[in-house]
């Protein structure tokens, strides 16, 4: 099982009463046994959730009437970067760039109040950066929480990987430097159009004793390393440069667990199982103009989701066997810069507009507002779409089945930043995290209760 779907036999709300329970299926499919023995209900623990996959066994917060107060629980300043916040055990911590140091921050996610925060000199751009200094700056990584160890890991754009204990004000564990250690080049020119080089963007992933990182050197696109230690267990066959991409994410195949990602090439899928780790199952090419292959593979049942902007202009379910990928369907809808969100049949996305794809013919099923270049969105469990995009633009969303065939806005707040919101959103705990570019971080909180008359 690569995705939590309900059974449509059933009744939609008892179904997700059980989603807790069968996100934790998912994650032994794929055996990401250590996360699961100490991960608790209603973290957030890495990229895109503790599923890894945009949907979260939370309320909205939607009471019928009214959402969000239209002021924020609380906003802290954590530094440039489109990186993601994530949140574990009532912490939220961030990475961020200011004053040519990168700041690591524990902070409470009931007030905002920093608990600890560890600070290393670093540029706000790779070393071999190019292109686009003037919409962009600091770290694109999210960093990734270890529930087994307590740890802690973050990726600068200059490719300093470091491990800090989360038990003990963030003391450092480890730290290695990707660049030096692995040589990967500049990205090369594609075609026409102009050279981009972001540094290192792709979020690092724990996967039993192993932490991943798409590295992208000429010895190998993925390493696993000793997430204790930082010693070099295994690497990719692949050697493809990294990509531009938010993150990898797992995948069942035909009961093999593997890894996909998104390299500058395309697609690569690479096992995970021992003695297998590292060998290729499947490649598929998507070169993107400018390098820019920003929204990272989306996964169920054995099909990846992968889309970009620029010269593809599209997005393409592709189904992974053992022997290889195989096209499903190429359809002319895309996204620049939202990891899409599969649900129930459908395929959420907001770039440009929101939109609502068909899963099993790319059809697109419905448009809805104008959200930018920037955008994320998140499924909760009483069915409805939170979207995060523009320069600050909240909007809520049914997609239950009565309103599957139409954008249906319940909700809307705009005007939350001054500047793009590259990093996407999170939700844990009963509250919102939201941030710029600019390192504003903004907290709502989703109950009910907290509702001002």
């Amino acid at each position: 099982m690569d995705f939590l779907r309900p059974n449509s036999k059933l009744d939609p709300q008892m179904h997700y009463k059980s989603l807790e329970l069968w996100s934790l299926i998912f994650l032994l499919a794929v055996g990401h046994l250590s996360a699961i023995n100490l991960a608790r209900a209603g973290d957030w623990p890495g990229w895109r959730g503790p599923s890894r996959n945009g949907i979260v066994a939370e309320e909205s917060g939607w009471d019928g009437t009214r959402w969000l107060n239209s002021k924020s629980d609380w906003t802290a300043q954590v530094g440039d970067g489109a990186s993601s916040p994530i949140v574990f055990g009532g912490k939220v911590y961030t990475l961020g760039h200011q004053d040519g140091q990168n700041l690591v921050s524990c902070l409470s996610s009931e007030t905002g109040q920093i608990h600890w925060r560890q600070i290393y000199k670093t540029p706000p751009y790779g070393r071999n950066a190019m292109g686009d200094e003037g919409i962009y700056s600091g770290p694109s990584s999210t960093p990734e929480f270890d529930p087994d160890t307590r740890l802690l890991y973050t990726l600068s754009a200059d490719g300093d990987l470091h491990a800090w204990d989360s038990n003990s004000q963030g003391k450092e564990v480890w730290r290695r430097n990707l660049y030096d250690d692995y040589q990967m080049p500049q990205r090369a020119k594609v075609g026409r159009s102009g050279r981009r080089d972001y540094g290192y963007t792709s979020a690092p992933l724990v996967y039993r004793e192993w932490l991943l990182v798409e590295v992208g050197g000429p010895t190998g696109t993925i390493v696993a390393f000793d997430k204790r230690t930082g010693q070099e267990a295994w690497k990719s066959e692949a050697n493809s440069v990294a990509g531009h991409t938010g993150a990898m994410a797992f995948i069942n195949v035909e009961n093999v667990p593997c890894v996909a990602c998104m390299n500058f090439d395309g697609l690569l899928v690479t096992r995970l199982d021992e003695p297998h780790a590292g060998k290729t199952v499947a490649t598929y090419p998507w070169i993107t103009d400018f390098a820019n292959n920003i929204a990272g593979p989306a996964v169920r049942d054995g099909h990846v989701l992968i889309t970009s902007e620029y010269n593809h202009r599209s997005m393409c379910k592709l189904k992974i066997t053992l022997q290889g990928a195989i096209k499903v369907w190429e359809s002319p809808v895309s996204s620049k810069a939202c990891t899409p969100v599969i649900h129930d049949g459908k395929v959420y996305l907001a770039w440009s507009n929101v939109r609502s794809v068909d899963w099993e013919s790319g059809i697109v099923d419905w448009e809805g507002p104008r959200i930018g270049d920037a955008g994320s969105c998140i499924i909760t469990r009483d069915q409805k779409l939170i979207v995060w995009g523009d320069q600050g633009t909240l909007l809520l969303a049914d997609i239950s089945a009565n309103h599957r065939d139409r954008y249906v806005e319940l909700a809307r707040l705009e005007n939350l930043a001054a500047n793009d919101v590259w990093p996407h959103h999170a939700v844990a705990q009963q509250r919102l995290f939201c941030r710029d570019r600019k390192g504003t971080l903004i907290c709502f909180s989703l109950k009910p209760s907290s509702r001002q008359p």
